[in-house]
């Protein structure tokens, strides 16, 4: 497992004394938000080969396991719940946000504890309609797929060539704009939702329920994403949060780190502040 002093030196100053404000014990609850795909686990082509480094799993159960009763821990994902649920193994006690927000639950020590999704009858023709029209977008592309959520369509396109790429996206902006669905783009993706929902969205709902479930009527939270759909959540975040991109890339977050080892260097860093107490 990592040591808090065998990390320090590789986080930016700015950024371990943003970490330790962050985590001062002045009665506010703590939300520790963490995307999943680029931030704790690697982005890779095979998304269901996405696995959280060794490092990043360590800091992740090790922090659920022993953080103070005023912290909670959530992975919020742009993979469906279950997917989400599946992959990250969250500690008991941890929310999850799938789809962008549409999807919500709980890791309770029986499994996942979902909050049940329902769609209108027009949602329901909408997204019948969408899966149609981007199957057709990727039909002869090479690499090109459509993953099929309980509330969207994804298009996917990492291992699709220039042209094919530029076609598929083409062709899923254009049933979005005919449907009138909004197309979020992220790292060779395009998730179209019959639902409207953002991560800023769902974080900014995880506060509300994080300040009823500690009783404080204060939550600081600390978010960390890689992608452009992250943006939205730092976008929400209010003086004494703590947001942090992970990886390249232009960003409304003041701290950055290379990759999830150093997502984990900060996830150790945060445990020991408050094992400290």
């Amino acid at each position: 497992m990592s040591d808090r002093h065998d990390h320090d030196h590789d986080l930016a100053e700015t950024l371990l004394g943003a970490l330790d404000r962050f985590a001062a014990d002045d009665g506010a609850a703590l939300l520790v938000a963490l995307d999943f795909d680029g931030t704790l686990a690697p982005l890779v082509d095979d998304p269901t080969a996405s696995r959280m480094t060794p490092a990043a799993r360590d800091a992740v159960d090790a922090l659920g396991a022993t953080a103070a009763e005023r912290v909670r821990l959530a992975f919020v994902s742009g993979r469906d719940l279950e997917d989400l649920a599946l992959r990250a193994a969250p500690p008991v006690g941890s929310y999850l946000v799938g789809s962008h927000g549409a999807q919500t639950g709980h890791a309770t020590s029986d499994g996942l504890e979902a909050v049940p999704l329902e769609l209108t009858a027009e949602e329901h023709e909408t997204l019948t309609a969408l899966r149609a029209a981007l199957d057709e977008a990727v039909s002869g592309r090479e690499g090109a797929w459509v993953q099929h959520k309980p509330s969207a369509a994804v298009l996917h396109t990492r291992l699709a060539g220039t042209e094919d790429t530029e076609a598929a996206v083409e062709a899923a902006d254009a049933a979005a704009a005919r449907l009138g669905l909004e197309a979020m783009h992220g790292k060779d993706v395009v998730e179209i939702a019959v639902l409207h929902t953002s991560k800023g969205e769902a974080l900014e709902r995880l506060r509300d329920v994080v300040g009823h479930d500690v009783g404080t009527g204060r939550v600081r939270v600390l978010y960390a994403g890689d992608d452009t759909t992250d943006e939205k959540a730092f976008a929400v975040l209010e003086a004494g949060d703590l947001a942090l991109k992970v990886g390249d890339g232009d960003t409304l977050a003041p701290h950055r780190v290379a990759g999830a080892d150093d997502v984990a260097a900060v996830l150790d860093r945060l445990r020991a502040s408050f094992g400290a107490r």
